[in-house]
């Protein structure tokens, strides 16, 4: 749901809606954020699954960072920070990206490894998804995966992803999970 304060159901004003979910809060970057986003970039573990798959230093988590709150302003969506609710510290991140060039919008997550394993993702990507059907109007999506991440495999297909392509992303192989927005059907007047 798309909150202002505790009220469910509006978007909030200022250029980053809100999204409030069951066990996370989905918020616009702020600097309170940057050092366990910092912590989670330099995660060799987490980062094999990203990008070229290096772990970032703090220079590079500021400019990943600042591309991220860039693309809120070039495309009018993006990637939001998700607070756990019961502490308000940054669990992850999730939302969308669309770099120039790319054919559709990339729905993507990542977790702190702590946090992995309880749902958190679904929960968000669920939330991300429904906002970019019913409030920005897409009709396609798709998750860039790798191949040897079976949790994002698993959470792309739970999601309704189905695996369209294999294609080579940074040099490395990677998963294309395509999602398609389904519509009821015109309901016909007898």
């Amino acid at each position: 749901m798309i909150v202002t304060g505790e009220q469910e159901g509006a978007i909030r004003t200022g250029p980053v809606p809100s999204i409030r979910t069951e066990r996370l809060d989905l918020v616009g970057w702020e600097p309170r954020h940057f050092e366990a986003f910092a912590s989670m970039h330099a995660d060799p573990e987490t980062m094999k699954r990203i990008g070229d798959g290096k772990p970032l230093d703090r220079v590079g988590a500021w400019l990943h960072l600042a591309m991220l709150v860039g693309h809120w302003a070039l495309r009018g969506y993006g990637v939001w920070a998700l607070e756990a609710r019961a502490t308000g510290e940054l669990a992850g991140r999730a939302g969308l990206l669309h770099p120039e060039g790319w054919s559709d919008p990339e729905l993507s997550w990542m977790l702190r490894p702590e946090l992995r394993g309880r749902g958190l993702a679904t929960e968000a990507a669920r939330a991300v998804l429904r906002f970019a059907w019913e409030e920005l109007g897409f009709d396609r999506l798709m998750s860039l995966v790798r191949p040897e991440n079976a949790a994002s495999r698993h959470l792309a297909a739970k999601l309704g992803g189905t695996l369209d392509d294999t294609i080579e992303f940074m040099g490395k192989p990677m998963f294309v999970f395509r999602y398609t927005r389904t519509r009821e059907p015109p309901r016909r007047e007898d």
